[in-house]
């Protein structure tokens, strides 16, 4: 029956996408040639674009199934369902744009293609919001509920028994837990009561109605799982493995798939893919504008730093980058020529003896920063990251600060948020590397954004700045 219903579901959304699509398209042609923009060659013939239906509906039905959008998803987010939607949408849209150059004594017009793909990621995504919403209130309310049991009685069950309570909208009802001895039998997991051991698992899917089964077992129980597998057999219900490996995933872990193979990540760059495109065409697009305006700012200091002090106006020193890798980082000089030949490699000092009276301007502003612009367009930076440091440093960082080099799995920036929220500069480096790894953790285009933002509201002068 709940294979029926799933089936019904991914029916049901298939048939509303291709209708959805099919709308879009229409809409995008009437919104281009009957909205009152300008048209030059006149109205085409809406019979040419509507034959070209045929192929959108095949394209855009292949590439959702390829992206897995008719999967059950009980667990998951709205947000990457959003994203899947619009990776399938953009692919589609490529590949249709590309069939039409077939079409050489006919030109399709390009504000279509533009206003049909935005439609079509808008409407489908509101469409697939409205759907899982519809069915998390219905579930709520007792209706397409799926029944578990949870197999363990260590720290993984009590995550699981916790995150179903959080979540009821989901629609897993827990029956309870099933410990592996006999003395956990009547005692409680976070509230739920053991029923019985896993030894005895097969009767207890006879007598009660159980559709998903999750193994939550700590490390020193997973040799259990054959066997747990084995008591299951063929039984019609959903098996779901919770790995004991939570306390090590340090970076962006979680679960994927090659070729088949589930693999489980314990530390990840968010930066592959789609990411990595989105975050450099961003910082290639800003570094380009900012460079444009405050060029003439640069042409100035440039001046300045050379009638005021001898020596070179950029002073280039070596960072660590992405993956380890060293570059040369480049700033508009502040301290004098020889300012480490005595001392060797030290840390900036409140007060520093070695800064020039206009250096000491441009360390409290961050202006001689302005020159890294040039780093991000050689693609050694980004604009938003980890601050980059010395590798002469960080060999005694990486000694004492648990998870430094964990830092490096991001693109070093200009600015990041650790700097907006005032740790920069000879400031605590736990809380440094706490909020390196917050911002890689939780990457996006818009917390990138945000903190570009805050960095000239608030970060470009600093107490710390020095």
């Amino acid at each position: 029956m709940l294979k029926k219903h799933s089936q019904l579901f991914e029916s049901l959304l298939f048939i509303s996408d291709l209708l959805i699509i099919a709308f879009s398209w229409v809409a995008s042609f009437y919104i281009r040639f009957y909205s009152g923009l300008p048209v030059e060659k006149g109205v085409p013939d809406f019979y040419l674009y509507c034959l070209l239906l045929i192929p959108i509906v095949v394209i855009w039905g292949f590439a959702f199934k390829g992206f897995g959008l008719y999967r059950p998803k009980r667990i998951g987010s709205h947000l990457s369902e959003v994203f899947d939607i619009t990776k399938a949408c953009v692919i589609s849209a490529l590949i249709l744009i590309s069939i039409t150059f077939f079409f050489r004594h006919y030109e399709f017009s390009r504000l279509v293609f533009l206003f049909f793909v935005a439609i079509n990621i808008i409407s489908l995504s509101l469409a697939r919001w409205t759907f899982r919403e519809v069915l998390r209130y219905l579930r709520r309310k007792g209706h397409n509920i799926r029944f578990a049991v949870i197999i363990g009685t260590g720290e993984p069950a009590v995550a699981v028994v916790k995150s179903l309570e959080r979540h009821p909208e989901v629609g897993i009802k827990l029956l309870g837990v099933v410990g592996t001895t006999e003395e956990s039998v009547g005692t409680k997991v976070a509230g739920a009561t053991v029923l019985d051991t896993y030894k005895n698992l097969r009767s207890l899917m006879i007598n009660r109605r159980i559709d998903q089964i999750f193994i939550a077992l700590t490390w020193d129980e997973h040799a259990k799982v054959v066997e747990v597998l084995s008591l299951i057999g063929d039984e019609a219900v959903d098996i779901k493995v919770i790995p004991d490996l939570f306390e090590f995933m340090t970076l962006r872990g979680g679960v994927e798939e090659f070729d088949g193979m589930p693999i489980l990540n314990l530390q990840n760059s968010p930066l592959y893919g789609w990411n990595m495109i989105l975050k450099r065409s961003a910082d290639v697009l800003f570094a380009s504008a900012a460079l444009v305006v405050v060029s003439p700012l640069m042409l100035a200091l440039s001046l300045l730093i050379k009638l005021t002090s001898p020596g070179p106006v950029l002073f280039r020193q070596e960072r660590m980058g992405i993956g380890g890798d060293t570059f040369q980082i480049l700033k508009f000089r502040s301290m004098r020529a020889d300012a480490e030949d005595a001392t060797g490699a030290v840390w900036a000092s409140k007060d520093d003896p070695r800064r020039t009276r206009l250096g000491t301007l441009l360390r409290s502003t961050s202006l001689d920063e302005l020159p890294q612009l040039f780093n991000v367009l050689r693609g050694d930076m980004s604009l938003v990251g980890p601050r980059p440091e010395r590798p002469v440093f960080i060999r005694e960082f990486r000694k004492n600060i648990p998870n430094y080099m964990l830092r490096h799995k991001m693109k070093a920036g200009i600015t990041g948020w650790a700097q907006v929220n005032g740790w920069r500069g000879n400031t605590d480096l736990g809380k440094r590397i706490e909020h390196d790894l917050y911002y890689i953790e939780n990457w996006s285009l818009v917390f990138d954004i945000k903190i570009l933002f805050l960095t000239l509201w608030k970060g470009l002068v600093n107490r710390n700045a020095y």
